[in-house]
């Protein structure tokens, strides 16, 4: 039995990684999780500058999930590289950045400033404002989300994941439009927008207004995304939202994920990701299968 998965060319040893922004850069998780059992590592979003992040309170608990404002809190692109990626080069695990920006050429310093370090894929995240057009997100537009894939190819050593925003009508449009622009690999889903209001102090819970609705309340409405995505391009997709348990991990491969990120998950059970890793270990076991790939979206 084989766990190991190959997306883009790069070879995990087995198809689980972390959603952005749920693990850091893997420090603070050595205690609950063996970071050589992980496929990949996937950071948190790096910028060119460090950015602060909005005002708080930027988290909010909801049924069955939770909502978050943080706004891309991180320390730049030159701490990174000081910092998290030597700390992650001690393990056997692959490397995925994940890169945000507020304009196309925010993305293009990261990327080309990550050419030459020792990371094995870039993960791009469009589900930032994009400044220049008036603050519409880069993956809310088909044609701006296949020019951002076009520009960063340009700069981009390693393999390209496009991270896909559930906030459109058409999640199908979109895959088609980021493999287009030469997208290696594509990871869904990103946040869906929601709003939290105190009705006793009568105003929002975030400072923000709005914020990232993410959780196993939003399981299905990711299921159901990474399969319409799966079924129109031939790049790998990698499934994420809402996935808490290996069943949910398992789901979303027969729906068509070369690829599992497990994100909110870490944050009420660190050590989530090693039940996950071991669950689809046993699964395929149980019911006869010889590798990953001969699970990816067999559910048509």
């Amino acid at each position: 039995m084989n766990t190991k998965v190959t997306i883009a060319g790069v070879e995990w040893n087995n198809p689980v990684t972390v959603a952005s922004g749920t693990f850091g850069s893997g420090a603070e998780f050595t205690d609950f999780v063996d970071l050589n059992r992980l496929g990949a590592v996937t950071t948190k979003g790096v910028a060119n500058v460090p950015w602060t992040g909005n005002p708080t309170p930027r988290v909010a608990e909801t049924y069955g999930g939770m909502m978050n404002a943080v706004g891309l809190q991180n320390p730049g692109i030159d701490v990174f590289c000081e910092r998290d990626i030597p700390f992650l080069r001690k393990y056997d695990t692959k490397i995925i950045v994940n890169v945000c920006g507020r304009s196309t050429e925010d993305y293009c310093e990261v990327v080309e400033r990550l050419a030459n370090e020792d990371v094995d894929m870039l993960e791009i995240n469009i589900s930032c404002p994009n400044v220049k057009e008036g603050g519409i997100a880069f993956g809310q537009n088909p044609n701006a989300a296949e020019e951002i894939t076009k520009a960063v190819k340009k700069y981009a050593k390693q393999p390209i994941i496009m991270k896909l925003s559930p906030n459109v009508t058409s999640i199908s449009e979109m895959a088609k439009a980021v493999e287009a622009g030469g997208a290696d690999a594509v990871s869904l889903i990103n946040t869906l927008t929601g709003m939290k209001i105190d009705v006793n102090k009568k105003a929002f819970v975030l400072a923000n207004k709005t914020g990232g609705v993410s959780g196993p309340a939003i399981h299905p409405i990711a299921v159901r995304m990474v399969y319409e995505a799966a079924n129109v391009v031939s790049v790998p997709v990698i499934g994420m939202g809402g996935i808490a348990s290996a069943e949910d991990a398992i789901e979303m491969i027969l729906a068509g994920a070369s690829a599992v990120s497990v994100g909110t998950a870490n944050f009420f059970d660190p050590a989530v990701t090693m039940k996950i890793v071991d669950g689809i270990e046993s699964y395929m076991k149980q019911h006869g299968f010889e590798s990953v790939a001969d699970m990816v979206g067999i559910v048509k």
